[in-house]
């Protein structure tokens, strides 16, 4: 069996996939000290908690946070002895190499997510992405990744707002009852929500007229079902749109190592 590992700035999320489906999801904090080990108790713990029984064969990595790898690697050797592929490694092909500028490096992130995107929708699309960073990633007609944006993140925003004005309190994101806000919070929220709603769809509008072709937009990221609520923001909305990727690049390396 397959462990898919997405490694964010934020988060961890380790999923199990069987070939067919994802028998379980589990997350946990993104922290560079986290050892092997502390992995494994953690990993191992839940696991026993939600009656799983497998036989893990195969480690893929995806890693925004390089800091990271080298434990994650050490886990994957020490608890189930493989090696794992690493995103953005030379070693790790993908269906479609990026087409950027000479020099630049893809987060793994984005081009995991235009993996997964193409798979399930074929080319011309927008994924937007609500991490940590709020990004844009266009997926060209052959399924290759040609650019995006990335805008400061939803809760990096509100962290920040709260952080830099000492009046204004941290609130949750959530769609507020009415745009005009008629206490403090209120305010708050109809500003994050509704900026946030009119970035998505002005940042999107801008790329589909210089892109010069219709373009499908596709959802994800935690936030992505509470942004939904806005306006027709997206065509669809895929919450495992990353983990799927993951194994899309799996299952690619495997069919082209044999020849």
């Amino acid at each position: 069996m397959l462990l898919a590992i997405d490694c964010g700035n934020t988060n961890t999320v380790f999923s199990i996939w069987d070939g067919e489906k994802f028998l379980c999801t589990l997350r946990t904090s993104t922290h560079h000290a986290r050892t092997a080990d502390a992995y494994f108790t953690w990993y191992s713990t839940l696991v026993k908690h939600y009656g799983i029984e497998v036989d893990i064969t195969e480690v893929i990595i995806s890693s925004t946070v390089p800091r990271v790898v080298f434990n994650l690697r050490v886990f994957a050797d020490r608890f189930f002895g493989c090696r794992p592929m690493v995103v953005g490694k030379p070693e790790c092909l993908l269906p479609h190499n990026p087409r950027v500028d000479a020099g630049t490096q893809v987060g793994p992130d984005r081009l995991v997510n235009t993996a997964g995107a193409f798979d399930r929708h074929g080319g011309d699309l927008i994924v937007v992405d609500f991490g940590t960073a709020t990004t844009f990633d266009v997926v060209d007609v052959d399924g290759a990744y040609i650019g995006g944006v990335i805008a400061p993140g939803v809760n990096l925003s509100v962290e920040a707002l709260h952080s830099s004005a000492a009046a204004l309190p941290h609130v949750d994101v959530t769609k507020p009852e009415k745009v005009i806000g008629t206490n403090t919070v209120a305010c708050i929220q109809s500003g994050v929500f509704w900026g946030y709603v009119g970035l998505v769809q002005g940042i999107c509008n801008q790329i589909r007229a210089e892109y010069g072709r219709d373009m499908k937009i596709i959802g994800t990221g935690g936030l992505a079902p509470l942004f939904a609520q806005g306006d027709v923001l997206f065509d669809t909305i895929e919450d495992d749109l990353t983990m799927h990727g993951l194994t899309v690049i799996h299952a690619y390396n495997k069919e082209n190592n044999k020849q």
